[in-house]
C-alpha cells in the first residue's frame, strides 16, 4: 500500500462509528485490540457503519487527506469492506486505494442566497410539492433541454452510480470512465427521456421554471438547500478523498459485477 510504513503495527488507526449499538460496540472492540488514536493523529481512519456514515466520514475528514477504510456495520455497505476483527492491520497493508473527486454544487435560492455543497455520490433536484418540477438543462452553457417535467433529476459520480442513480434507472458507471450520469427521476415530459452521459469536465446547470408554483430543493449528499432557482454542478478535481478496499472487494470490481446482477 503506497505511502504507508511496511510494518503492520506502525500505522496509527482511528476508529469512528455510526450512532448505532452495533457500530459503537465494534469501535470499542477494535480500539481495544488495535489501539485507537484521535482522528487528527491517525494514518488511517476506520469507519464503522453503513454507506451513509461512510459518506459523512469522507466529508468530515476531507481536509486532512487521511485515507478511510470502511467496514460494514450498517444496512447496505456497497462502499464498505466486510466486517471482521481479525487481521485488520494486514488487510490495511494489502488494501487498494481509490481516489474519489466530488461534485461541487452551487445553488441559488429564490431570494438570491447562494449555498454550496460537495457530493461524492450525487447532486439531486427534487420537487417539494404535489406538483411536478419543471427544469431547463444547460451543459457547458448550451441549452440541451428547454423543459423537463419530472419529480426531479440527479447528476451522479461513478462511485455513486449504484446508489440513487441506479434506483432511478440510471446507468452504472465504471470508475475509470471519466463520465457523469445525468438521470431524470420519474420524467413526465419528455416521457421517454432516460438521461445522458456527460464528460467529467462538463458544467451542468439547472434552471427551475415556475419556482414559486413548483418549488424544488437541491441535495448534495446530505447537504440540502430548499427553494432553489438555479443549480450549477461540476466535478472538482482539486478536491479528493481516498478510500481503501480489500483487493478481493475492490470498488471497481463491485461496480462491474453490479452490471451483471439480475
Amino acid at each position: 500500500m503506497p505511502g504507508f510504513p511496511a510494518s503492520p503495527g506502525s500505522v496509527p488507526l482511528a476508529f469512528v462509528a455510526a450512532d448505532t449499538a452495533e457500530a459503537r460496540t465494534a469501535r470499542q472492540r477494535l480500539a481495544i485490540r488495535y489501539g485507537g488514536v484521535p482522528p487528527d493523529e491517525a494514518g488511517i481512519i476506520v469507519a464503522l457503519g453503513g454507506d451513509g456514515f461512510l459518506l459523512e466520514t469522507l466529508h468530515r475528514f476531507l481536509a486532512s487527506g487521511t485515507p478511510v477504510y470502511g467496514m460494514n456495520r450498517g444496512s447496505v455497505g456497497f462502499l464498505l469492506n466486510d466486517y471482521s476483527e481479525d487481521g485488520l492491520t494486514n488487510r490495511l497493508l494489502r488494501a487498494q486505494r481509490v481516489t474519489l473527486h466530488p461534485l461541487r454544487m452551487t445553488a441559488t435560492t429564490n431570494d438570491g442566497q447562494i449555498e454550496k455543497g460537495l457530493a461524492f455520490n450525487e447532486v439531486s433536484l427534487l420537487r417539494e410539492s404535489r406538483q411536478a418540477a419543471k427544469l431547463r438543462i444547460l451543459v457547458d452553457g448550451v441549452e440541451r433541454m428547454e423543459e423537463l417535467t419530472c419529480d426531479g433529476t440527479l447528476v451522479s459520480t461513478p462511485a455513486g452510480s449504484t446508489a440513487y442513480n441506479l434506483s432511478a434507472h440510471g446507468p452504472i458507471l465504471p470508475l475509470g470512465a471519466d463520465i457523469l450520469a445525468l438521470t431524470p427521476i420519474s420524467a413526465f415530459r419528455p416521457r421517454r427521456w432516460r438521461g445522458a452521459l456527460l464528460p467529467h469536465t462538463a458544467k451542468i446547470r439547472f434552471d427551475v421554471l415556475e419556482p414559486a408554483k413548483r418549488p424544488v430543493s437541491a441535495v448534495a449528499d446530505f447537504t440540502e438547500v430548499r427553494d432553489v432557482a438555479r443549480v450549477e454542478i461540476h466535478e472538482d478535481r482539486s478536491v479528493s478523498s481516498t478510500l481503501l478496499f480489500d483487493p478481493e472487494l475492490a470498488l471497481e470490481e463491485r461496480i462491474l459485477k453490479e452490471q451483471f446482477t439480475p
